[in-house]
Order: structure tokens, then C-alpha cells, then sequence
């Protein structure tokens, strides 16, 4: 039993650091970027100077397991395409190709979107002419609505409850990706934040957000 445990718990650690690895990559793919589209603010966006809504909804019963097929995010006017994504020859997680910035790639390996767990989802900040699908991420706050249509015909409702630009710099993944409550259906978008030096993002924007309710 113990062996087993100490087996789930490194297995566990080796994935966030693969996705972590994965993430870091990815941001030093980029090869050039509009300077208007730079951001240097890090830490928690919410605490940073958002209003915070008076309260926010409870969390909803987790959803049996489908496939994500679009995410929608009103306030940003995002209506995307979401397709499965794996991990490349690097280990790093495979974002979308460039020459498709308006959809967002899901790590097929981890929960579905609705599940009991922490879903993450990826998408690019820009491309070297124009904005990119998750673009306007790192304006969210808490109590904006992100709608996932899956394959059993739900659309599943998320909640956003935090807003948080981490640098890569002694980043830490289970702060970031980790389930915020046990039990509970969770999502993470994801996309580049900070400045862009030598070729690379310094920082992730990561959205958190929790199931609160469905229809279909």
C-alpha cells in the first residue's frame, strides 16, 4: 500500500513537471510579437486592483466524463474550436499549431472538461501579426462565465474565480494547476503573460474556474 501511494504521489509530481517543462517550451516557440502586446504586471490579477463580485455561485456536482468540443467565453467574445492535444518528441505539451490561433488545444491525457478534477486548456496570446485566441485571458475576473460544449450534448458552465500572471521564474506548478478544492470540476486556461525577452514569454496567465452549473 505504501509503495503503491509513494508510486501515485511521484507519478503525480513527474506530470505537473512535464507540464510545467511543456509550458516553458511552448513560450520559447514564439519568434516575434507586436510590442502593444506585451504585459509586465505578475501575481494575482484579482488582488491587483479587480473588483471582486459580492459572491460567488456554489460549485455544481461534477459531470460524467466527455470530450470538450468548443469553449465559449462571452465577455471576450471567444467562440473556439477545442481539439485534443498530446505531448511532443520535447515532452512538452503540444499547443495548437500557429497557423491556427482562434482554437484551443485540451490535454487529452488529463480530466475532461466537467469532471471531477482540474481540465486544462491552452491557447496561443498572438501570433507575430495579430492577437490570438486567448489574448484577452489575463482581463477576466472573478465571476465571468466560460462555457464548454462537449460531445454527450452538455455545456458545461464555469465560473472564473481567480486570475493569476506567474512568472517562470521559480514557478510553482501545483499552485497553479492543482485542484484549488478536492472533488470538485475544475478548469485552467492558459496562455503566455509578462514581457517577451530573448525569444521567449517570462510568464503564464493562468485563469482558474470551477463548474457551477450545466444544460443539455
Amino acid at each position: 500500500m505504501r509503495e503503491d501511494r509513494f508510486r501515485g504521489r511521484l507519478g503525480t509530481a513527474l506530470t505537473w513537471a512535464v507540464l510545467l517543462l511543456g509550458l516553458w517550451l511552448w513560450g520559447r516557440a514564439v519568434t516575434a510579437v507586436p510590442q502593444e502586446t506585451r504585459h509586465t504586471a505578475t501575481g494575482d490579477l484579482f488582488a491587483l486592483g479587480a473588483a471582486a463580485p459580492a459572491r460567488l455561485p456554489p460549485a455544481a456536482r461534477p459531470l460524467p466524463a466527455a470530450l470538450p468540443q468548443r469553449i465559449d467565453i462571452p465577455r471576450l467574445g471567444v467562440q473556439a474550436p477545442v481539439v485534443a492535444r498530446g505531448l511532443d518528441a520535447r515532452g512538452a505539451p503540444e499547443p495548437p499549431p500557429f497557423d491556427q490561433p482562434g482554437v484551443v488545444g485540451w490535454y487529452g491525457a488529463g480530466t475532461r472538461p466537467g469532471a471531477s478534477g482540474t481540465a486544462l486548456m491552452v491557447g496561443h496570446l498572438d501570433t507575430e501579426t495579430r492577437p490570438a485566441v486567448f489574448h484577452g485571458l489575463r482581463t477576466l475576473t472573478p465571476g465571468a462565465t466560460v462555457r464548454v460544449v462537449r460531445s454527450d450534448g452538455a455545456v458545461a458552465r464555469f465560473t472564473v474565480e481567480g486570475v493569476r500572471v506567474l512568472p517562470r521564474t521559480g514557478f510553482d506548478a501545483r499552485q497553479a494547476y492543482a485542484p484549488r478544492v478536492p472533488g470538485r470540476a475544475e478548469l485552467r486556461l492558459i496562455t503566455c503573460g509578462g514581457d517577451f525577452r530573448d525569444g521567449a514569454y517570462t510568464a503564464n496567465v493562468v485563469v482558474s474556474a470551477y463548474l457551477t452549473g450545466s444544460t443539455g
